[in-house]
């Protein structure tokens, strides 16, 4: 079901905010839509990551208490990503 946004703007704003979508032949209407469908979407993808996070977060816990959790020395782990990020780089 569609809804209606409204709210206030002066009319000198109003004006040349028609006049820009006029020139970009779409209605105020449309881009204001437009910008909400934006917004929506981006908050959609935040939202998604921020699932995602927690699920590894939770799953990295979750090692932790069942004692499968390994743990790396900093220059363990500095060596890891270097060669991780060579190894994308090499793709290329």
């Amino acid at each position: 079901m569609d809804t209606r946004i409204q709210f206030r703007v002066d009319e000198e704003t109003k004006r040349l905010a028609q006049q820009m979508a006029e020139s970009q032949g779409r209605t105020l209407s449309d881009a204001c839509r437009e910008l909400t469908e934006q917004l929506a979407e981006q908050q959609r993808r935040l939202m998604s990551h921020d699932v995602w996070l927690s699920e590894q977060i939770n799953s990295a816990f979750e090692k932790l208490d069942s004692g499968q959790a390994v743990f790396l020395s900093n220059d363990e782990a500095k060596s890891s990503m270097a060669e991780f990020k060579a190894k994308i780089r090499n793709r290329s």
